[in-house]
């Protein structure tokens, strides 16, 4: 649903297409932070590192959280996250 008159998002749309693929790309860029930012704001405080990580994606992916593929990611993550607190023995020779 939408409340913008046609003629109101067709302007909106001239405009943003007249700027250039890289300006396009840093204002996704900067309202991508700003939401992150927002969402990041909103968590309980004291959360682990992977907490934090697991519900950032959470609240940014929404629905898509559920699918096995995020399933995967967040595992992914929490392995990386493990794997990188284990002390890393020098090579035997």
């Amino acid at each position: 649903m939408t409340d913008t008159p046609p003629e109101i998002a067709e302007l909106v749309r001239q405009k943003l297409m007249a700027r250039s693929g890289e300006e396009r790309f840093l204002m996704g860029v900067r309202s991508f932070d700003a939401a992150r930012a927002m969402v990041l704001a909103s968590l309980p405080a004291g959360l682990s590192p992977d907490e934090l990580k697991h519900q950032l994606y959470q609240r940014i992916y929404g629905e898509l959280c559920r699918s096995k593929t995020a399933m995967l990611i967040t595992d992914s993550l929490r392995r990386n996250r493990e794997h990188d607190m284990k002390p890393h023995k020098p090579p035997k020779r």
